[in-house]
């Protein structure tokens, strides 16, 4: 019985091997380095919710029909976020990292997988507040274009508003939360305002180059969907993008410390996951 269970996982990761290969091959989308747990989950996932008979299946229907690509597209993607997540980093960005930035005369910073857009709006509220918004350039990017498309129109369900709130005042808030949005029936509408100093774009940390000469890099909870070699590229991506001097935020479960480039870097808060890259 064992023999047989290990058979069909066998079978089943080149399933996965063929499955990529050809998403790559036919679309230009490149998860072959993602963690392979990860793919498993969101594919197996897929497989019921299609009801389709195993992998090859899907393979065939990912090379002849585009619609069902997309969607598979949206499975792979990660769009878990919310406004001022963590927001006891938050307030640490807002009292340690933000005086810093001030030091340079314009700021640019990147967002990279910004998924819907909740934390590149949580960005430039803070910025804002600090009175540093106008002389920032906010870049937000992801490889998914619904989300995108989200994170464009900043309208979000108002059923989050309520969790949003008790984030922005732990995050050290400085003014009423919802002086930020519009209600409109069952959803909230960000002020236009908040976008002026946002460019939403297409990018994929996998396949795309760099963004030169960031003050700030915001990456939070995406690398741990890759495995290790396909983090140290993009360690890399993020190191060429910075400044010297400049910081990069990583999410709670996400680490320099085993890296190879974790030496060019100074773990400045290293338990927030805040690093500045050396000069």
């Amino acid at each position: 019985m064992t023999n047989t269970t290990d058979d069909d996982k066998e079978v089943e990761d080149l399933e996965i091997t063929l499955l990529l290969e050809g998403m790559f091959k036919r679309y230009g989308y490149d998860f072959r380095d993602y963690s392979m747990a990860h793919l498993r989950r969101r594919l197996r996932y897929r497989l019921e919710s299609s009801s389709l008979p195993d992998m090859g299946a899907m393979l065939h229907l990912v090379l002849h029909d585009r619609s069902f690509f997309e969607l598979l597209l949206r499975d792979l993607s990660i769009n878990v976020t919310e406004m001022f997540r963590d927001p006891d980093i938050y307030l640490m960005i807002r009292n340690e990292i933000v005086p810093r930035l001030k030091t340079w005369p314009f700021v640019k910073i990147w967002h990279a997988g910004c998924a819907t857009g909740e934390e590149v709006y949580s960005m430039a509220i803070l910025l804002h507040e600090e009175g540093l918004l106008e002389r920032c350039q906010i870049y937000a990017t992801d490889f998914n274009q619904i989300a995108l498309k989200k994170a464009k129109a900043g309208i979000f369900p108002l059923d989050q508003v309520r969790k949003f709130t008790s984030n922005y005042q732990k995050s050290g808030g400085r003014e009423s939360f919802s002086d930020y949005y519009t209600a409109d029936n069952d959803s909230v509408i960000l002020k236009n305002w908040l976008k002026t100093r946002i460019v939403f774009a297409d990018h994929n940390l996998v396949t795309d180059s760099v963004f030169s000469e960031m003050q700030l890099v915001v990456c939070r909870n995406v690398l741990i969907y890759f495995n290790r070699d396909l983090q140290e590229r993009i360690f890399q991506t993020f190191y060429d993008s910075l400044c010297p001097g400049g910081f990069l935020w990583l999410g709670s479960k996400e680490s320099l410390k085993l890296s190879a480039i974790g030496k060019r870097f100074e773990a400045l808060f290293p338990d927030e996951k805040i690093y500045k890259r050396a000069l």
